[in-house]
């Protein structure tokens, strides 16, 4: 980074000494007045990967692995949201790819599922984004990767301060408006491969008290498989108001919507022949998400902080779709002329929060300490209906034909207290035990035309105390080691306790997944070098799934229950540094990689008629190696970065199958490796240009076989694609 100082405040004060009365006396033949060259200073920023400080708004994060992702700075696929390369710098982050249309960010870490980010607190400015905590944890909210200025995650050891989750939270900070002006323009657009076409378009200001920015965005793609249609559009405004220096009122609406034609899933042989061919041509998935917030920051004293907010997640998530293996041909009858109905799924979410916290500065015993206190309370109702016959249309229609076999509520009250303290036993030497006490239940209620109505109530308590404790020692003002252990659960969600049909049943004694993360590591910046490098252990008992069981005359069904419980181990690890600096040119690099050991140490699942121990085996979709590698070089104000990713093998099931089925639902995941290339270009103050060549070796992969939506089966992830994209800012 460069900062240009101009010498003509530094002449006018030599000017103003020169012929000041004293001066003149003393030098009154030699007075003259002399204007200095101007002056270059170059500060040495490397584009590192940041960490949040111990202590952030009402939040203790000392003794946490976390990082903090500056998107605005990266040379990155921000159009088409690639989180392979936005969230490089995560080691041992799985990216679920499954489209390529960039309308959801599918993510998990150490050995979790990421269908959706569904293990993790996912938030935006810190307001919860998850449909429904108890019901479906998904985030079907998805803002423009153009609106973000930073992610932050913490991993699991913080679940007591923000939720209970195995894969701790994850933040998306929205960009904000200058406070120096009273008016500011943003627009970023770009064009691409497959149709690709964008556009985001931002204001924002400061008049008096009052901040407002808010930003517009839409987006159109026709999908690099057949069939592969998606359109977009998000909007989002923000409101702040600083009543007193001390205290300030934010309102923030944000909304977000997408229809997705879903091409279906292939088998092995299909995909093999030719990736991009569709199953399907009249499947879509279409959310819409409006997420409301009020929020208030309070500096109560200068020792005492106090924030507040209340929340709500709201909409729909609807799909129209022939919900089948891909062997399963979606063709039209030869006798009615038509295509066969397809199925129609609506839920609609009505998931409510309200969080009060408080964070204090306080002595005890003479070592100084930092409290954080708070209370949460969820209600929330997810209304699920389910298996309507839809019509024989091939277009995006949710008309229905017959009515919806299941009808379910899924209600769930819950209030969770928690409370940590930051204890610094020395200068150096943090330690911050914590407690979260979670007291709730939910209940469903509702109809299933195929099953016995008195088997349908269903009431799971939501009863326990989570523990933890973290410590962190500074080796230097730049160097630290940090370590915790952290209890954390995953409810008993809607689609563990639905039985898709009647030869399946669902335990009465289902029991909420429960276990804990352990981690240590170190944490440091040196001289052109930034190293944080971690071990841990994650263990997850309970495990949900299914296995075989029979009546007392022999007849054989289907049983969801708990199957057994995993450990993952691994180590974490990021690398970023300076190799090169000659002039104006600058060579750096990173490596983020992670190696992953998840295994069932108990446990049986279904296979064909019988059941078959699961022991030992690798977790699903938990590849042993995950390893992302950049290289930029820098000329002034243009930058290239290219990223090689490599993902090693796993399997698709508990069983570890180790040939595809014919159907291309079980099997394993071949490992993968790409190239990626983007560079970007500031011209001035006012205009970027960004240019991505994404899977530049044109490779042709796929990260992972689903057991549910959109369907079991092979899920091709794109080839080769190009982006242009262009930034105006005002």
């Amino acid at each position: 980074m460069k900062y240009i100082f101009l010498s003509a405040g530094l002449a006018l004060s030599l000017t103003a000494y020169a012929q000041s009365p004293a001066n003149r006396k003393a030098t009154p033949d030699t007075l003259r007045t002399q204007t200095l060259d101007a002056v270059s200073v170059e500060g040495r920023r490397m584009p590192i990967t940041e960490s949040l400080p111990d202590v952030k708004g009402t939040y203790l994060l000392a003794g946490k692995r976390n990082e903090i992702i500056a998107v605005t700075n990266l040379d990155a696929n921000i159009a088409q949201k690639s989180a392979r390369q936005v969230l490089a710098r995560i080691p041992g982050l799985f990216v679920y790819d499954m489209d390529g249309t960039g309308n959801q960010l599918n993510i998990s870490t150490r050995g979790l599922d990421s269908h959706r980010s569904w293990e993790l607190n996912i938030r935006q400015n810190g307001v919860i984004t998850n449909s429904d905590m108890y019901g479906y944890p998904a985030s079907h909210y998805s803002p423009p990767m153009e609106s973000i200025e930073r992610i932050e995650l913490v991993r699991g050891t913080a679940s007591l301060q923000y939720g209970a989750q195995f894969g701790g939270m994850i933040n998306y900070t929205t960009k904000r408006a200058d406070t120096t002006r009273r008016f500011g323009f943003e627009s970023i657009n770009a064009a691409g491969s497959f149709g690709l076409l964008s556009t985001y378009n931002a204001i924002g200001g400061r008049t008096g008290k009052l901040t407002y920015y808010a930003y517009y965005y839409r987006r159109g793609q026709n999908g690099y498989r057949q069939n592969n249609r998606s359109d977009s559009e998000a909007q989002f405004v923000s409101l702040d108001y600083q009543a007193t220096p001390r205290l300030k009122l934010t309102a923030e609406l944000g909304r977000s919507m997408y229809r997705a034609q879903v091409p279906g899933p292939l088998t092995d042989a299909q995909f093999a022949q030719d990736p991009r061919q569709s199953t399907r041509a009249r499947n879509y998935f279409s959310p819409d998400i409006y997420v409301p917030s009020l929020r208030l920051n309070w500096q109560l004293s200068d020792r005492t902080k106090l924030s507040a907010t209340v929340s709500a997640v709201l909409g729909t998530r609807n799909s129209v779709l022939i919900d089948a293996f891909a062997t399963v041909l979606d063709t039209v009858n030869r006798q009615t002329g038509q295509y066969r109905n397809r199925q129609v799924d609506q839920d609609q979410f009505n998931s409510y929060t309200a969080e009060v916290r408080l964070l204090h500065q306080y002595t005890v015993l003479g070592i100084p300490a930092t409290m954080a206190v708070g209370v949460q309370g969820m209600n929330n109702d997810l209304h699920r209906q389910q298996l309507g016959v839809g019509t024989t249309g091939t277009d995006y229609d949710m008309t229905l034909v017959r009515p919806f076999v299941r009808d379910l509520h899924y209600y769930t009250r819950n209030i969770a207290g928690f409370a940590e303290s930051q204890f610094h036993l020395t200068p150096r030497f943090t330690v911050s035990p914590g407690i979260r006490v979670e007291n709730g239940q939910t209940d469903m209620r509702g109809t299933i035309a195929y099953y016995d109505p008195t088997n349908l109530p269903r009431d799971i308590a939501h009863r326990f105390a989570l523990l933890g404790i973290t410590g962190q020692y500074r080796l230097s003002p730049t160097v630290h080691v940090y370590g915790g252990w952290s209890q954390a659960y995953r409810p008993v969600v809607f689609k563990d306790i639905v039985p898709s049909s009647t030869y399946e049943r669902v335990a009465n004694n289902l029991l909420d997944a429960h276990g804990y993360n352990l981690e240590a590591g170190i944490n440091g910046y040196w001289s052109g070098l930034h190293a944080n490098v971690s071990v841990y252990e994650l263990l997850y008992r309970n495990r949900l799934g299914m296995i075989v069981g029979a009546d007392a005359d022999g007849t054989a069904y289907a049983l969801r229950t708990n199957i057994g419980d995993s450990r993952s181990r691994g180590v974490e690890a990021l690398l970023e540094a300076d190799l090169l600096r000659t002039g104006r040119v600058r060579l750096s690099a990173f490596t983020s990689t992670a190696y992953l050991d998840a295994r069932y140490i108990n446990g049986r699942v279904a296979n064909g008629s019988e059941n078959a121990s699961v022991v030992g085996n690798k977790v699903e979709s938990a590849p042993t190696w995950t390893t992302r590698n950049g290289l930029t070089i820098r000329y002034r104000t243009v930058s290239l970065t290219t990223q090689y990713s490599y993902v090693s093998s796993s399997f698709s099931d508990a069983l570890n199958t180790p040939t595809p089925t014919a159907n291309g639902a079980r099997g394993p995941v071949p490992g993968y490796g790409l190239l990626d290339i983007n560079a970007t270009w500031s011209i001035g103050r006012h205009v970027t240009v960004r240019g991505s060549l994404s899977n530049a070796t044109n490779t042709q992969y796929f990260t992972k076989r689903p057991t549910m939506y959109p369907g079991p089966g092979v899920w091709p992830s794109d080839g080769r694609n190009g982006t242009i994209t262009v930034g105006l800012r005002l």
